[in-house]
């Protein structure tokens, strides 16, 4: 495995793609780079999608040069939540706002140029490393006499780590026999919840490290107005992945006990 970051790889940049995926002499590549600041997408429209939509091309061009795949990670956000049971590959999308269009048009751009491609969206991201919803709630946890948690919008926590193995086994699989694998997937954590009960869980547990003061307190979304507009059902189904792959997909309770862990009991 060679992993690149900024400064070492812009994916908007053509000729710095080209030339990292070449003398990586990469069989399969993954692409988790993004835009992923959903409310300042909305402000950033032009960054969002040189980053979301044109920098995924410029990769995928520079994998099709070398013969190489092409795992490339999406979104829950390219649905626009109204669904009344979880999303199948196969659903028709329709984003609700700028972070949710660029990334559907990464995709598409990907679809176009590349035939060799593997698409996994995935849904309320949270891990060790970067800001997300867990480390929010600590520390609000800490500041706040009280926090007021959205309780009708619902999805799938996902773990980076849980996420990065299925990526990896994917790959892997694709080295050996890609046969006829290429397409899109869903992977996201095992069980639904809502933004407001997934607090509560985040607490419950915590308190084996910590104290957290705070009071949680449901409401509706429309008390927590935000730029861009969120779906409010965001449960992906992950039959294909896992039929296809036999990706292991985790509860998420799992996957918060596992981050919580590492959050209390590393070294910072």
């Amino acid at each position: 495995m060679i992993g690149f970051d900024l400064p070492e790889l812009d994916i908007t940049d053509q000729e710095e793609a080209r030339r990292l995926v070449d003398e990586s002499n990469a069989s399969v590549v993954i692409n988790a780079a993004a835009y992923t600041a959903v409310d300042q997408a909305e402000e950033n429209r032009d960054l969002a999608f040189l980053v979301n939509r044109d920098g995924v091309a410029r990769l995928a061009l520079a994998c099709l040069e070398v013969g190489a795949g092409l795992i490339h990670v999406s979104t829950d956000y390219v649905f626009d939540g109204k669904s009344k049971r979880p999303y199948l590959e196969t659903d028709p999308i329709s984003p609700l706002g700028v972070y949710g269009r660029s990334k559907a048009a990464g995709d598409q751009n990907l679809r176009e140029i590349l035939a060799e491609h593997i698409i996994v969206r995935t849904a309320w991201l949270c891990g060790f490393h970067g800001d997300n919803f867990v480390k929010t709630m600590l520390r609000l946890g800490k500041e706040r006499d009280e926090i007021r948690v959205v309780s009708d919008q619902y999805g799938c926590p996902t773990f980076a780590a849980d996420l990065a193995d299925g990526l990896l086994q994917i790959a892997l699989a694709l080295r050996k026999d890609s046969g006829q694998a290429w397409g899109t997937y869903h992977y996201c954590g095992a069980g639904v919840t809502s933004w407001y009960d997934f607090a509560a869980e985040i607490f419950r547990m915590a308190k084996k490290y910590d104290t957290f003061p705070a009071r949680l307190i449901p409401i509706p979304t429309e008390e927590f107005p935000t730029l861009a507009k969120r779906p409010s059902y965001s449960v992906l189904d992950c039959g294909k992945i896992k039929k296809q792959f036999e990706v292991r997909i985790r509860n998420w309770q799992d996957g918060l006990a596992e981050m919580l862990e590492r959050l209390f009991t590393l070294p910072k």
